[in-house]
């Protein structure tokens, strides 16, 4: 483990997060995320009832069906487990995704679309995971394109993807821009 010994503790409450990515038969991509949020003491919940030590708070999930170009194709998701028996129905409105692309502006269009009570808080955490899965996915999978579609995904989202980053000047030169990303002068130099 990374991180320092840390004082005695008990463990409370286990989020897990999985996504990953699948190449189809038929050409396209499937980008799958789960979250399972589980509670180490049994929880009694006014309208679910009591959940036992050990079960899941919260089960659910979403597939993206894309092609390498990033276009949604499809959109399923699922709640399996949640506090209300409310929260299954909005699955639906995450087919609202379809059509739309993995890329710059895509978070915004998310957070337009389902933001608030137009979604479900944990599926829309689950889409940049998406996201950030799909492109690793697809990346090293197909040609040079994908870097190309994929880098207003990245510039600036790290450090290492900096616009004025090594990282950049080698692997996207037409990307790289010397300025600072926090200068005043970047946003008018890197429209991206």
């Amino acid at each position: 483990m990374a991180l320092s010994q840390p004082v005695r503790r008990a463990l409370e409450h286990r989020r897990s997060i999985e996504c990953c990515g699948f190449k189809r038969e038929d050409g396209l991509w499937d980008i799958e995320a789960r979250m399972t949020d589980v509670k180490t003491d049994t929880v009694a919940l006014p309208i679910r009832g009591e959940v036992p030590a050990g079960e899941p708070f919260h089960d659910l999930g979403i597939r993206v069906t894309l092609d390498q170009q990033f276009l949604i194709h499809e959109v399923e998701a699922f709640i399996d487990a949640s506090p209300f028996p409310l929260c299954p129905k909005i699955t639906v409105a995450f087919k609202k995704l379809e059509g739309t692309r993995i890329g710059a502006g895509w978070s915004r269009q998310c957070k337009t679309l389902l933001g608030g009570h137009r979604g479900c808080t944990h599926l829309n955490e689950l889409l940049p995971v998406v996201a950030t899965t799909a492109v690793q996915t697809l990346w090293p999978s197909i040609d040079a394109d994908v870097m190309e579609l994929g880098a207003p995904l990245m510039i600036n989202s790290c450090h290492s993807w900096a616009q004025n980053s090594e990282v950049i000047s080698v692997l996207l030169p037409d990307y790289y821009n010397p300025v600072d990303p926090d200068s005043a002068d970047a946003a008018q130099k890197n429209p991206n």
